[in-house]
C-alpha cells in the first residue's frame, strides 16, 4: 500500500523526545511493540481534511469491502478500540441476558478482562479447564447443558481463541468440528482473534477457511498486537446470528467518532499484506527462540510453539536474574513458567542475545 507524500507530514519533535531508548526490546508482550511504519503513515495520510464521522467515512467504507475480499460477500465490520470491548460486543450480540458462553478456564474473555464479559456484558461466562488452551467438542460437553432449567444459566454460546493463550492453535479440522458440534446444540460460535494473523500466517491457508467456512458466526479481529496504534475490529460472518451490532458497539462506548483512524490502520495492514508478513516474523522469532533455548539444562518447554510465545519453565531464581536485563513476564509462578513473547518488530539478534543472557544465568 502507497500513500501519497503530500499527505504525510513531518510534525515537530518535542525538545527531549524520545523519552525511552527505542533500541530497548523485550519478551513480555507482543503489546509492548510500538505501531509498524506503515501503519503510521496511513495514519498520517488519512488525517488530511474532513470525513464523515462514526464510521460513515471512505476508510470505514473500504475496510467493510476488504473484510468482505477476506471472509466473504455478506460479512459486516464494526470498528472498535480495544479487545475486550471487541469481545464483549461480540458475544452481547450472540446471547440473551440470561445466555452463558463456554469458553477455556485460559480464555482471555475469562482471565484478563476484569469480568468485562459479565459485569458490563450481562451474560455467564461457563470456563473448562485444558491443558493446551484448546477446546473440542466433548470438553464443550462438560459445561453445555442444563437447557430450559431456570436455576441455571443457559450455554447459548462458545467462544474460542485463535492463536489460544498459550501459543497453541487450532487446526481447520478441528474449528469445523467445534462449530459442528456447537450449531447442532443450538449454540452459536465467536471467535477472540486477538491473535488471528499468527494464526492465518502458521496455517497457510486463506483466514475465511478457518473463520467464516468453518462455521466461526461472530470474529473479535485483532490488529494492536500486530503493529496497530489502536484497534480491533468485530466481524460479523453470520450477521443473522448476531444481533444489534450497531447499537451494541455505541452502548459498549465503542463508537469512536474519527472512526476514519481506526479503518485506516486496517486498511494499511490488509491490503498489501502485511499483517501477515509482521505475524510471520513473530511467529519466525517465536521458532528461533524455542531452537535456541530447547534442550539446555534446566530448561522445560510446557506448550507447542505454534505462534508468536514460547512457554517454558526455568529453575528457581533464573527467571528473576533474567529479568534484570530483558522484560517478560511469569505465566505460572507456583511452577516457574514463564512466557516469552514476539513482536513483528522483534530482531535475529534479539533472539540470540535473549538466548545467550539465559544460557549466562543458567550457568551461574
Amino acid at each position: 500500500m502507497t500513500f501519497p507524500s503530500s499527505s504525510v507530514q513531518s510534525p515537530a519533535v518535542p525538545a527531549g523526545w524520545p523519552l525511552h531508548d527505542a533500541a530497548v526490546r523485550g519478551f513480555a508482550s507482543d503489546n509492548y511493540s510500538g505501531a509498524h511504519p506503515e501503519v503510521l503513515a496511513a495514519l498520517a495520510a488519512a488525517n488530511g481534511g474532513h470525513q464523515v464521522s462514526y464510521g460513515q467515512d471512505e476508510y470505514t467504507a473500504r475496510l467493510q469491502a476488504q473484510m468482505e475480499s477476506l471472509f466473504g460477500e455478506g460479512v459486516e465490520a464494526y470498528p472498535v478500540f480495544n479487545g475486550t470491548g471487541a469481545n464483549v460486543v461480540s458475544l452481547q450480540s450472540l446471547v440473551p441476558r440470561w445466555g452463558a458462553v463456554v469458553c477455556a478456564t485460559t480464555a482471555h474473555i475469562n482471565v484478563d478482562e476484569n469480568g468485562a464479559p459479565e459485569r458490563v456484558g450481562g451474560l455467564k461466562l461457563l470456563g473448562v479447564p485444558t491443558s493446551d488452551g484448546k477446546l473440542t467438542p466433548e470438553l464443550i460437553d462438560r459445561e453445555a447443558w442444563g437447557w430450559g432449567d431456570e436455576h441455571r444459566a443457559q450455554p447459548l454460546a462458545v467462544s474460542l481463541t485463535q492463536t489460544t493463550e498459550l501459543g497453541t492453535r487450532y487446526s481447520v479440522g478441528e474449528l469445523r468440528a467445534i462449530a459442528e458440534h456447537a450449531h447442532s446444540r443450538g449454540m452459536k460460535v465467536h471467535m477472540d482473534g486477538a491473535r488471528l494473523a499468527n494464526a492465518a500466517a502458521g496455517l497457510g491457508v486463506p483466514v475465511r477457511e478457518f473463520t467464516s467456512d468453518a462455521g466461526i458466526d461472530i470474529l473479535s479481529f485483532g490488529g494492536t498486537k500486530n503493529g496497530m496504534l489502536f484497534g480491533e475490529c468485530v466481524v460479523a460472518l453470520d450477521p443473522e446470528a448476531a444481533q444489534g451490532l450497531t447499537y451494541l458497539r455505541k452502548m459498549d462506548m465503542q463508537l469512536a467518532s474519527k472512526m476514519r483512524f481506526v479503518s485506516a490502520q486496517f486498511l494499511a495492514l490488509l491490503e498489501d499484506g502485511l499483517w501477515l508478513r509482521s505475524a510471520a516474523h513473530a511467529n519466525a522469532m517465536a521458532a528461533r527462540l524455542r531452537a535456541a533455548v530447547e534442550g539446555l539444562d534446566g530448561v522445560e518447554i510446557t506448550q507447542a510453539t505454534e505462534s508468536n510465545g514460547v512457554f517454558a519453565i526455568l529453575p528457581e531464581g533464573v527467571a528473576d536474574r533474567l529479568r534484570e536485563r530483558f522484560r517478560f513476564y511469569d505465566w505460572d509462578a507456583a511452577r516457574r513458567e514463564v512466557r516469552w513473547m514476539c513482536s513483528f518488530d522483534t530482531t535475529e539478534d534479539d533472539v540470540d542475545r535473549f538466548a545467550e543472557a539465559l544460557r549466562e544465568e543458567l550457568a551461574r
